[in-house]
């Protein structure tokens, strides 16, 4: 399993421990010290000792990920009823041509001056 090697190290420097004293201290063999420094993998009996010796709890010495930013890219489609037409145009058929291609809604507007407009803000993530 995954340890945080860097924190362990840290941890170790921060008690003036040599790779040695921490191997006494944590009754693990000073080549498992070693390889859990430099890989950065540890069995869960070692996560445990190791926890035990620097009297933390075995969770604190997980790896922490960053997470990762999505990207997004939007557009905006304008639906606006025509002379010809006595109805609104089909929203909804649109909105789903869109989503078939990855679009997401994110937002209906309809401004306060667009005699009977429709703006759809939409969103996709960029891959």
């Amino acid at each position: 399993m995954d340890i945080n090697a860097d924190l362990v190290v840290g941890l170790r420097h921060r008690k003036s421990w040599s790779q040695e004293e921490l191997a006494i201290a944590s009754g693990l063999n000073l080549r498992t010290i070693q390889r859990i420094e430099a890989d950065g993998a540890a069995s869960l009996q070692s996560k445990k000792a190791l926890a035990a010796a620097f009297d933390i709890e075995i969770t604190e010495l997980d790896v922490r990920k960053a997470p990762i930013m999505k990207k997004y890219e939007y557009k905006s489609v304008m639906f606006k009823p025509t002379m010809m037409m006595l109805k609104s145009p089909d929203v909804t058929a649109a909105l789903n041509k869109e989503g078939e291609l990855g679009w997401r809604l994110v937002e209906l507007v309809s401004p306060s001056d667009s005699m009977g407009k429709i703006i759809a803000v939409l969103e996709r993530e960029k891959g």
